[in-house]
């Protein structure tokens, strides 16, 4: 097992032309016999090896059922960082990294990501129930001018009455959803909101713009009803991939017709998904998934998060 880490690091090299393979890292290695045996093999495959880096428990970072608990949420992240920086600095050749990486000429991207603003002011729900969105597209709303105005629904605050659009991202709703059930303050004024000016849910968002969210133990909790989305973690199920939709009818920032390309990932279940659909979404084989995302009046929401709008 120890030598098959070459045949790996070797496929990877030369599988996919254009890929260029500057060296290796290994990683969780067992035994100064283990890290011996895995470099005699990278060097007869004429692979290089910048460093090795031993198990150690001090860098281990807790996991939930979308992956690594977010940096936000940790109160000791910061030393954690520490102890990562401190313990790669001393098992690994940073300056040969650095050195190898100069060398390289990388091409430019041909054209930037396709990404518009969905309003001049938008009111972002941002804490530990709505703590995803792709960063690019942050910074690509604020490159063209867009003014972002946070809120927080868990802590009872409703979006800005100044803002024009409202923009729930993913996140972990299922994990407060309780507490979102008896905000009133965010409940009503996100429906106050929605009757004159969009509203767009990204996943978890879709989730809490829905008329109820059942949680792991089976409880229902009523969420904001601006949809009338149903999902449940009860019988939780991975839905994963990229995704590329045709929208039916506008949303926030594209018009109807726009091919939109997007990731999803969540375990919730739909239990009933009765508005009119926003789009037809196709999976990366080109099927058609039931995820097709909602419309009703102002609001909408999808599962996926938007990456970019199809040039």
């Amino acid at each position: 097992q120890a030598q098959t880490a070459a045949a790996i690091a070797a496929g990877l090299r030369d599988y996919r032309a254009g890929v260029r393979l500057a060296g290796v890292v290994l990683n969780r290695i067992a035994s100064p016999r283990h890290e011996d045996l895995v470099r005699r093999a990278l060097n007869d495959a004429g692979i290089n090896v910048f460093g090795a880096l031993p198990r150690h428990a001090e860098i281990s970072l807790p996991k939930r059922h979308l992956g690594l608990v977010q940096a936000e949420e940790q109160a000791g992240i910061g030393k954690l960082i520490d102890e990562a920086a401190r313990f790669v600095a001393e098992h690994v050749d940073l300056d040969a990294i650095l050195q190898s990486a100069a060398r390289w000429s990388p091409q430019p991207a041909a054209n930037g990501l396709n990404v518009t603003p969905p309003g001049q002011r938008i009111a972002l729900a941002r804490d530990a129930a709505f703590s995803f969105v792709y960063p690019h597209m942050l910074e690509a709303w604020r490159a063209a001018g867009a003014e972002i105005l946070p809120f927080s629904p868990l802590a009872d605050e409703a979006p800005a009455a100044s803002a024009d659009v409202c923009w729930l991202p993913g996140g972990y709703p299922e994990l407060h959803a309780g507490r979102l059930a008896g905000n009133i303050a965010f409940r009503n004024g996100l429906r106050a909101f929605s009757e004159t000016r969009p509203v767009h849910g990204e996943c978890g968002g879709y989730m809490a713009l829905g008329a109820g969210l059942t949680d792991a133990e089976g409880v229902r909790h009523e969420m904001a009803g601006l949809l009338g989305l149903e999902t449940s973690f009860a019988k939780r199920r991975m839905h994963l991939g990229y995704r590329v939709a045709e929208l039916s009818a506008p949303m926030p920032g594209h018009r109807r017709g726009a091919r939109l390309r997007g990731h999803e990932f969540h375990y919730s279940t739909i239990l009933a998904q009765p508005d009119t659909p926003l789009a037809v979404v196709h999976d990366a084989t080109g099927a058609v998934i039931a995820e097709t995302g909602s419309r009703r009046g102002h609001a909408t929401g999808t599962f996926f998060h938007l990456i970019a709008e199809d040039r």
